[in-house]
């Protein structure tokens, strides 16, 4: 017998503290956390980047997660917010962001298809992890105090 697709796409495989610092930014755990979450990471994109490039950057984000959630095969699983566990689903979210922003859009494909079976989204993921991986340099230029309202995940 097999357990329930939530325990196992929950299941941890890895921790907040052994990934990039930028990885952690992603802030997928801050969106699904509900309106709350979501404006506090939208906040966050607006505290490091002018208003047009984070207006950009968070719909290129937005639009990413809508689609992996509308498209799954199955409800996205995640740790809660102060948790240094990372389930499966959170890896493979965070694989596909990091092997599309190498520019490994033909592998970052099938990883998409891993948790929607929509290759498309590879594309979408490479945007966001470039965003992600300038949002971190742009925010460790900065002094701690730049920025109060971002959340740590670890």
């Amino acid at each position: 017998m097999t357990p329930p697709h939530h325990a196992r796409s929950g299941s941890a495989i890895a921790a907040l503290t052994n990934m990039d610092a930028w990885e952690t930014d992603l802030n997928l755990r801050l969106w699904c956390d509900g309106p709350h979450g979501q404006a506090q990471a939208r906040h966050a994109y607006h505290n490091l980047l002018p208003d047009t490039e984070a207006d950009r950057a968070w719909y290129m984000f937005e639009t990413l997660v809508i689609k992996i959630v509308g498209t799954a095969n199955h409800p996205l699983v995640r740790h809660a917010l102060g948790c240094n566990c990372v389930g499966s689903d959170e890896c493979v979210f965070v694989h596909l962001i990091r092997t599309a922003s190498d520019g490994h859009l033909n592998d970052a494909a099938l990883i998409a298809t891993v948790l929607t079976g929509a290759e498309h989204i590879a594309i979408l993921a490479g945007e966001v992890g470039s965003i992600a991986r300038t949002f971190h340099a742009k925010r460790n230029s900065q002094s701690p105090a730049a920025a109060p309202n971002v959340v740590r995940l670890h």
